[in-house]
């Protein structure tokens, strides 16, 4: 075998109808993502009540997220040209190695009688850090992993990944915070250790053929790829400015206690019902792959995405409520597979870690700003006000998005690449 070469597991000759289950090298790339994402989702539940429990200090909640937010915003571009520079099967390992230590320097301090703050602080940046280089890996790692013939159930399932560790990590990292903050991190422990076994068997991939040494031409590759790819700008603003018109998630705890009366149990199935509907969508677009009209599709779940925002916005009845986010995360997922998997198929290997990169950071900071919008709306107009106002503008947006990005509504299979 060459240097450089892996196993090519994308050309494989599979049934299409073939169970992603039986394709080991995607099975274990999901395994992991599962399970690292579980593992940060129970870190962050447990930090934040060990730390509000030792400071009684609401503003040191608000530096716990601000410690999560600085390593992508200075690292994130330096991540996808990790990504594309080195080995990204090895690269993940050692994110996994560090969260790992992160997991276990947080053990070691929970058993202390009188832990101080300060190392809680450094812990968290040191496994934001993994996690802003882990994810660009392993999405560029994907392809890799799937037969052509399956990718884009691939992908469906991929996405679903942090949907499912949504549903699990929280709650599961609630639960077991009764028992001691220890009882979190030592399970933490366990999901990180089954993460870092299902990267260690995942097969060799090709070493990326991207740039061999970090310039600012090469930091910037990303955006300047996305710039000139008008189906890749046109798709990833869509979400961009689609998101910045969202934050019902920050409000769902008003809706919860003012409007719906439902309590902290309601505002629990409230935050869940998105993930549920986007699960079942994953799980019918993993069986029914898109394979016709996909821009239309993706424009479709923005749509819904904004009409059962306006809907949940004015409902008093819990049912409605829970049924219209059931269908707002199915729309949001539809939109974020086709995407996903236009980004795959028309991202060169060689760019795919900075384009994931660039995509992350953004994603990230259109949902910090979403939040801000409708927190402060909400503030100014109510929370039914702020909610109804941003799923119209979700709805605007596709309109705008139609004709400025014709490229987007001719797409028609999302699994083949479009002209650059």
């Amino acid at each position: 075998m060459p240097k450089g070469a892996g196993v090519d597991v994308a050309s494989w000759n599979v049934d299409p109808a073939t169970p992603l289950w039986r394709i080991w090298p995607f099975a274990l790339l999901f395994t992991a993502r599962v399970t690292s994402n579980i593992t940060n989702h129970m870190i962050v539940v447990a930090v934040g009540y060990q730390i509000y429990e030792l400071t009684d200090s609401a503003s040191m909640l608000g530096l716990v997220g601000l410690a999560q937010y600085l390593p992508p915003l200075f690292l994130g571009l330096f991540a996808g040209q990790a990504a594309d520079r080195f080995n990204r099967r090895r690269v993940l390992r050692c994110c996994f190695v560090i969260e790992f230590c992160a997991v276990t320097g947080f053990l070691i301090l929970s058993l202390l009688p009188h832990p101080s703050v300060t190392p809680f602080f450094l812990l968290i940046i040191m496994n934001a850090t993994a996690r802003i280089f882990e994810n660009p890996a392993i999405q560029a790692l994907v392809p890799f992993m799937a037969p052509h013939p399956v990718l884009s159930r691939a992908i469906a399932a991929h996405v679903s990944a942090a949907k499912v560790s949504m549903l699990i990590g929280p709650s599961l990292g609630g639960v077991l915070y009764l028992f001691g903050p220890y009882v979190v991190y030592s399970a933490c422990i366990a999901t990180i250790l089954t993460a870092i076994t299902a990267s260690a068997f995942l097969p060799r991939p090709p070493n990326p053929a991207g740039p061999p040494k970090v310039t600012l031409r090469t930091l910037l590759g990303g955006l300047s790829f996305i710039w000139r790819t008008p189906v890749m700008l046109g798709a990833m603003s869509l979400d961009l400015i689609a998101t910045l018109f969202g934050g019902v998630y920050a409000l769902l705890p008003i809706y919860a206690r003012d409007i719906l009366d439902v309590g902290a149990l309601g505002a629990g199935v409230l935050r869940s019902s998105p993930a549920i509907g986007a699960l079942l969508a994953a799980a019918v677009l993993a069986r029914m792959p898109i394979t016709r009209h996909a821009g239309l599709y993706m424009y479709a779940g923005v749509v819904v995405y904004g009409a059962m925002a306006i809907v949940f916005g004015f409902s008093t009845n819990v049912a409605l409520s829970v049924t219209a986010l059931i269908l707002l995360g199915a729309g949001d997922m539809v939109s974020a597979v086709v995407r996903q998997t236009l980004m795959q198929v028309t991202t060169p290997d060689e760019m795919r870690g900075r384009v994931f990169a660039v995509n992350s950071l953004f994603a990230g900071t259109s949902d910090q700003l979403g939040w801000f919008r409708a927190g402060m709306m909400a503030a100014w107009l109510g929370a039914v006000g702020a909610v109804a106002i941003g799923g119209i503008g979700a709805i605007l947006t596709v309109a705008a998005w139609y004709w400025i990005f014709p490229v987007l509504r001719r797409v028609q299979r999302p699994d083949e690449a479009m002209p650059l």
